[in-house]
């Protein structure tokens, strides 16, 4: 086997594993894209979402570290993590597991990967990009890295918010926007309606 081949194959095989939990197949399956700077709440949304709904939550920042320990968050190593993110997850729709993927996907080339994937196995495809003020996001993100108060598996600071900001570009497609600095409950609700009434055929 060609040796590039079988290191994308074993960095599936790699992520599957790290996978907490995994619904029955169904029908028709759904996929959830959600994009968003660090600190705006993009994995808060992912996992109230994963509460309301069956599906595979696949978040970059959890998996990244299953390729690699120490993360060193380069293009190569961004570009080795979608790659496997994106067959692993045509890989469970294909088998009918609905997937939410928690990632910035901030630039419109690499959603178009995603928006490939749902259009070639026909499944409903929901964006939800996630926002909150400046202010907002600088406060969570010194929180987050505290001692004692780190949130999840993101490690991004406020530098590497604005190094990020001017590459987010325009999603091309219908999206939800939701800004995590208000109540968001109608938001998942209206997402949770959407996919429902996709289940329902």
């Amino acid at each position: 086997m060609d040796p590039i081949l079988a290191r994308v194959e074993r960095d599936v095989d790699r992520l599957m594993a790290a996978l907490s939990h995994l619904p029955e197949g169904m029908a028709r399956p759904f996929l959830v894209l959600i994009t968003g700077l660090p600190g705006t709440g993009k994995t808060c949304l992912g996992r109230e979402l994963a509460r309301r709904l069956p599906l595979a939550l696949l978040e970059t920042d959890a998996l990244r570290k299953s390729l690699f320990p120490v993360p060193m968050y380069s293009a190569e190593e961004n570009a080795r993590l979608f790659q496997a993110c994106h067959l692993l997850m045509e890989e469970l729709l294909r088998k009918g597991v609905p997937v939410l993927f928690d990632g910035t996907n901030l630039v419109e080339h690499q959603r178009a990967h995603v928006y490939g994937i749902s259009d070639r196995l026909n499944v409903k495809l929901v964006i939800v990009r996630v926002t909150a003020p400046e202010r907002e996001v600088r406060g969570r993100l010194r929180r987050r890295l505290s001692k004692g108060q780190t949130n999840g598996h993101s490690e991004a600071d406020w530098e590497v918010y604005k190094k990020m900001q001017p590459r987010e570009e325009a999603i091309r497609r219908n999206h939800y926007v939701v800004d995590t600095s208000k109540d968001v409950t109608s938001a998942i609700d209206k997402i949770v309606g959407e996919v429902n009434r996709w289940l329902k055929g």
